[in-house]
């Protein structure tokens, strides 16, 4: 079983509000991605290099929403009314060639593989019944792409690159043995806090304007 890391996820209230949030904090133009029909959302992407690559996500107010949660949290009334007041970045993705196999190996509950397309693209997805972030965002979800070459290659290179994600958590073991479980423990680095702390993620991503820190608690504000 191998694990990768594949892609940050930006969740908007609009595509629109995504599209000026990533502008103004990475400076670059992020396009159009397309529709996920089963899930009512819609997104935006762009590669972030070496098969990884960003995505702003929100609820699709053309379509029926389905008869289940949607993914991301978009439907917990927290998480929704949050943002509304700003674009916020809600969790990370790793994938795998081997779902199944994942998901039997972890006591903890990634959900269940899901087929999942777009457009001519399909995966497969471990979706919670109840769309919840994992750990609040700090546990990525698990994909398994059924193409022959990673979908970021497809994808506008606006000149942005990842250069690694950190996780600050009150049990930083806990959060270790989790990923370890699913192979993903050196994908990131992990960052004690106090217990009373809330935990966050910090993305570490080279722009056509230097250096950037993307978290999910503040925003993106520029490394010096």
């Amino acid at each position: 079983m191998q694990t990768r890391f594949d892609h940050l996820i930006i969740g908007a209230a609009t595509l629109e509000q995504g599209k000026t949030f990533v502008k103004e904090k990475l400076g670059v133009d992020i396009p159009y991605g397309g529709v996920h029909e089963n899930m009512g959302t819609h997104n935006r992407l762009m590669q972030l290099g070496d098969e990884v690559y960003l995505e702003v996500i929100a609820v699709n107010p053309d379509i029926e929403p389905p008869e289940f949660p949607r993914w991301c949290g978009l439907d917990d009334p927290h998480v929704s009314h949050q943002l509304m007041e700003q674009p916020i970045f809600l969790t990370w993705v790793v994938s795998t060639n081997d779902i199944e196999k994942l998901l039997r190996r972890t006591t903890f509950d990634f959900g269940k593989s899901r087929l999942l397309s777009r457009g001519n693209l399909s995966w497969y997805f471990g979706l919670p019944d109840d769309g919840r972030l994992l750990a609040g965002g700090m546990l990525p979800y698990v994909i398994e792409w059924r193409t022959e070459s990673h979908p970021s290659t497809n994808m506008v290179d606006a000149g942005c690159r990842f250069r690694g994600l950190e996780v600050h958590h009150p049990y930083p073991s806990w959060l270790r043995s989790v990923l370890e479980s699913i192979g993903a423990a050196d994908l990131v680095r992990i960052h004690p806090l106090q217990k009373n702390r809330p935990p966050f993620l910090v993305a570490h991503i080279d722009t056509p304007e230097g250096k950037k820190d993307l978290r999910s608690d503040v925003g993106v504000v520029a490394r010096h």
